[in-house]
């Protein structure tokens, strides 16, 4: 597999950008600016939520569901006979 421009503007994209420069290798760079495990615990309170708004959605149709059932009104039609 060749790396390099495959058409011309990939080719106009690296003529203009091949002698640009960039000085961002230092050790702050590098560095992560949260925690790990406090980016982990954060996901997982957030996904703690989702599911808990999942089931309370699911149980909440449900119940409508039974109210609108018990709600109806069957009325017989004179054409079931």
């Amino acid at each position: 597999m060749a790396v390099g421009a495959r058409d011309y503007i990939d080719k106009l994209l690296v003529e203009k950008y091949s002698q640009e420069k960039v000085d961002n290798h230092d050790d702050n760079a590098l560095t992560s600016k949260v925690s790990a495990d406090d980016m982990l615990d954060a996901m997982n309170t957030s996904a703690n939520h989702y599911k808990n708004m999942l089931l309370l959605n699911q149980r909440l149709s449900m119940v409508c569901y039974g109210v609108v059932a018990k709600s109806a009104r069957y009325v017989p039609s004179d054409d079931a006979a």
